[in-house]
């Protein structure tokens, strides 16, 4: 069952768009990932760790925008703290396919 939320609720979520500024290895994680860099424009730059090595390389991933929640709590992962949530969904193989704009957008741009 799928749990109910209000529109209230929904405008807490501060979803915007950012451009991958730099991209490097995780070692210390316990799953793949790589942490990265994202410009947001005028709310800066916020570091995230995600588990998208499966079908991005480094180099595929730098310059590319991504959408992202901007307004969680930030986490400790390892010797890193993500201050960022980068959207995908999982494909039929179980990999992340992230969430993108299909033609440029302004970093910071608010998702509604």
């Amino acid at each position: 069952m799928i749990e109910e939320v209000n529109f209230d609720d929904f405008l807490k979520v501060d979803l915007r768009i950012g451009t991958i500024l730099e991209v490097n290895d995780f070692p210390k994680a316990r799953k793949p990932a790589y942490q990265l860099k994202i410009d947001f424009g005028s709310l800066g730059i916020k570091k995230s760790s995600a588990q998208i090595t499966d079908l991005y390389t480094k180099e595929e991933l730098l310059h590319k925008q991504v959408a992202a929640i901007i307004n969680f709590k930030p986490r400790q992962i390892a010797n890193f703290m993500s201050e960022c949530l980068v959207l995908g969904v999982y494909n039929t193989e179980g990999k992340v396919v992230l969430l993108q704009p299909t033609s440029s957008i302004k970093n910071g741009e608010e998702i509604r």
